[in-house]
Order: C-alpha cells, then sequence, then structure tokens
C-alpha cells in the first residue's frame, strides 16, 4: 500500500521540535564536487551537454531522474530501469576514484548539538552512493543507524516531492511539524518545505541564499559552521513560537 500522499495536509502551526531530517551530500559530507565532476564525466561519454554547476541543482533527484532529465533534455527520451542502473554505477565509480571527501566544516557540531538537545536524527538523502552512506556510522556514531535512513532506495518520488522527508519523519515516529529539516540544495528545500517541516537551508556550495529562501527554507545560515553556532539559539526560538 503506497503512502497517501493526496490526503496528507500540512500543519503549520508550531510543535516542539523533535526530530531533524538531515540531507547527506553537500551537508554532512563535502561531497557535491565530487558528484558534479563524477556525473560531467558520465554525461560527456554518453554525448550529453551539461555543465558541472547544473549537478548542484539537481541535488536531491534520484540517479534514475538526475540521468532521464537530462536524455529529455538533449533527446526527448528516457533510458529503461536497467540502462539507468547501468549508467548510476558507472557514475558511483567515477565518484569513487576521486576519493573520499571530507565532511562538511561544522557538521559534526550540528549533529553533536542535536544530539545533546534529545532531538532524534534522521538521514534524508536522494543519493544511493554507498561510499557515503557506510561512512555514517564513523563519522556520526549513533546518529543516523539504519532505521533511520532514507535513501534513493526508498522511496518512489526524490526530491523536491515531500514523500523522502515525510518518510524521514515517519521513521523518526513524529509529525512533520515537529521536525526541523537541514539541506543544501534547492530541491531539498522545495521538498521539507512541502512535506511542513521547518526549513533550515544551508549555503555551502555556489547556490546563493535567495534561491534557497525562493525553494521555501524557513531560514536560511551561510555555512554548518554557522548553523552550528547558532543552534541552541534557533532551537530554543523555535520551542517559543
Amino acid at each position: 500500500m503506497g503512502f497517501p500522499w493526496d490526503a496528507y495536509k500540512p500543519v503549520h502551526a508550531r510543535e516542539m521540535i523533535k526530530a531533524a531530517l538531515v540531507d547527506m551530500d553537500g551537508t554532512l559530507y563535502d561531497s557535491m564536487p565530487f558528484h558534479s565532476k563524477a556525473w560531467h564525466r558520465l554525461m560527456n561519454e554518453i554525448g550529453i551537454e551539461a555543465p558541472e554547476d547544473e549537478f548542484y541543482l539537481d541535488e536531491g533527484m534520484t540517479g534514475a531522474a538526475t540521468v532521464n532529465k537530462l536524455a529529455m533534455k538533449a533527446w526527448n527520451k528516457c533510458f529503461s530501469k536497467e540502462e539507468c542502473d547501468a549508467l548510476y554505477a558507472r557514475k558511483a565509480a567515477y565518484f569513487r576514484e576521486l576519493g573520499a571527501p571530507g565532511l562538511m566544516p561544522g557538521a559534526d557540531r550540528v549533529i553533536a548539538g542535536l544530539m545533546r538537545r534529545g532531538i532524534v536524527c534522521v538521514l534524508v538523502t536522494g543519493s544511493g552512493q554507498n561510499s557515503l552512506l557506510c561512512r555514517l556510522d564513523s563519522d556520526f556514531p549513533d546518529a543516523f543507524p539504519q532505521c533511520r535512513r532514507v535513501t534513493a532506495r526508498d522511496v518512489s518520488n526524490g526530491k523536491p516531492h515531500p514523500e523522502p522527508f515525510l518518510r524521514g519523519a515517519a521513521l523518526a515516529g513524529v509529525r512533520p511539524e515537529e521536525c526541523i529539516a537541514i539541506d543544501n540544495a534547492p530541491l531539498g528545500v522545495e521538498s521539507a518545505s512541502r512535506a511542513g517541516t521547518v526549513t533550515i537551508g544551508v549555503c555551502t556550495g555556489p547556490i546563493p541564499a535567495y534561491v534557497l529562501e525562493k525553494a521555501g527554507a524557513s531560514i536560511v545560515y551561510g555555512s554548518m559552521d554557522e548553523l552550528a553556532d547558532g543552534l541552541d539559539v534557533l532551537l530554543d526560538s523555535l520551542t517559543m513560537l
């Protein structure tokens, strides 16, 4: 039985924040330059022109959605599921060849601050990149157990559809309006906003703050370090609303 998306109506009355739904690429890890280069290499090989910066705007879409968006734009056609899987496997291999991305500066402090406040953390990512997913337990101990992860493999509709963040809230056992969502990409911010969360945008790449605000961010921080510095004030202010 599918999730009753059409029946879902976000509730805008503010509740105490009980969970944080956290993006991975460009939020926890400084991995978007790696993804962008890997996608750019793959697209060049199959004959599709796409500048590297375009993939920052597509961040949050599933791999298949990214491939087919570009194929439709270039050739007015889509690939089969098998073709998408094969192409994404090539892209994932190119990503691994670039080495291991570092943690996004400040990400460890944000997660530690959330956990210190007793806020349940849930991963909500459009990625299926195992080379990063397998690092979560060591890089963020106890923050994102397997039972609290939403990845590209867990959804029918990727970002900007609200499904990923609605599923994240369900895994936390709370309502979306009891969550903050933290994301660096316009599609992720839109997804979280449509789900009914308090949506925190973080500028960690080339996308300016006004784009995240337009996508639905409730507030935008200039970096994860800035969010870490202001996290207690933010959470206290949300509790008082």
